[in-house]
């Protein structure tokens, strides 16, 4: 079976050209791919599984192993039949994907390898609401260049930065346009983050519906993935494509009204889920001080029986169920998935949320299910959409390598 090919890099929205030199690199892409599907498999499994020749698939094994991106094993393992060919699997060393996000009560850095693994990362807590974006991001610049220096001495170099953030990110996938609950308008990142290197900013909850996508277990193609914590926003996957709108807003779930006439929100309006739903929103209601685990707080105080906090997740569960009844109504989607923080405190959530989607939908109750990548997806979709982007044209790193 071949693997899946998305040619360009994610949202790039470019093809490979269809020439000679195009179908080259998509055979390399397709061999990337299967291999890190698939592997360990031999030249001749490859050729087998992608419809090319042994000889064609040995050419561009040569090349992508000059390139560092593969390595070979040795023999297969003993007992098949015939000549036992060299296994091939994705390096561990060579190109990683940079994943950084920024929070409103934390900064996170990682680095993961061709192989999906996790090699490198560091966290700094602390508020970043109300502060300028250049200090913010001096320090997120400082927690990079950490980063990098631990992947290099593990025989790593960056293919490219992304950065989620909680905002709504402009169609040049480096401009935040408005991100409220960080008060940043027009925010250009490129010009604050000087690498060098390819980046891609997005808004955290595409980055956690990606990792969803990529790295969830039977995860449909067809999905509403929302991200919750002190923000709360969504992301609609359909055909395994994020459905990004006209000018890449889609997916705000967390300003949409649920209560018309209730409190203002950061955004402007009124009645908002965030100020329902969000992480500060329930531990009010829950008549709870502010500490540095939110979620572990409301987790502990649900468990051990506080009406107050049991009674702020019922309500917030509402809340989100409220607003996710217009999106499925609208959508039709296979099922929704809850992510980010919120998703630790989903024994007492899905109750009352799952009860206004089965009271409010058309259609059939959609399934709703939790993320058992919670508050890492966006972090480590940032990651891998850089690590896609390499198996998608392996090409880009020649360059790099010569």
């Amino acid at each position: 079976m071949t693997a899946p090919l998305h040619e360009g890099p994610p949202g790039s929205g470019r093809a490979l050209p269809d020439t000679q030199q195009g179908m080259r690199r998509r055979n390399l892409a397709r061999v990337m791919h299967t291999v890190s599907a698939e592997g360990p498999l031999s030249r001749a499994a490859v050729a087998s599984r992608i419809g090319l020749t042994r000889a064609a698939v040995s050419t561009l094994v040569e090349e992508l192993t000059r390139w560092g991106l593969l390595e070979e094993l040795g023999p297969e393992r003993p007992g098949r039949v015939g000549r036992p060919g060299s296994a091939l699997a994705v390096s561990g060393r060579g190109p990683a994907g940079i994943g950084a996000e920024v929070g409103v009560d934390h900064l996170a850095v990682c680095a993961v390898d061709l192989r999906g693994e996790v090699r490198a990362r560091a966290v700094r807590h602390g508020a970043n609401r109300g502060r300028a974006a250049w200090p913010v991001l001096d320090e997120l610049g400082a927690l990079v260049r950490r980063v990098v220096a631990q992947a290099e001495r593990a025989g790593l170099w960056p293919a490219g930065l992304a950065v989620a953030v909680p905002g709504l990110v402009a169609r040049d996938a480096r401009t935040v346009v408005r991100a409220p609950n960080l008060d940043w308008r027009d925010t250009d990142l490129g010009a604050l983050l000087p690498f060098g290197l390819p980046l891609t900013v997005d808004n955290e909850a595409n980055f956690g519906a990606l990792a969803e996508l990529w790295l969830g277990e039977g995860t449909p193609r067809d999905f509403l993935h929302v991200s919750a914590e002190i923000g709360i926003g969504a992301a609609v996957v359909v055909d395994g494509q994020l459905l990004r709108g006209t000018r890449g807003f889609a997916g705000e779930l967390g300003h949409v009204p649920v209560r018309p006439d209730g409190p203002r929100c950061p955004c402007g309006g009124r009645g908002c889920l965030e100020q329902y739903a969000g992480e500060e929103a329930v531990l009010r209601a829950a008549g709870l001080v502010p500490g540095e685990d939110l979620v572990g707080l409301l987790a502990r105080r649900a468990d051990e029986g506080h009406e107050g906090v049991r009674r702020a997740l019922h309500d917030a569960g509402t809340a989100l169920g409220i607003a996710l009844t217009g999106a499925v109504n609208l959508l039709d989607p296979e099922s929704v998935v809850l992510g980010g923080a919120l998703a630790g405190l989903s024994p007492w959530l899905l109750p009352s949320l799952a009860g206004e989607l089965a009271d409010r939908t058309a259609g059939p109750p959609c399934p709703v299910s939790v993320s058992r990548l919670g508050p890492e997806g966006p972090l480590l979709g940032a990651a891998h959409s850089v690590v896609r982007a390499v198996l998608d044209d392996p090409a880009t790193v020649a360059e790099h390598v010569a």
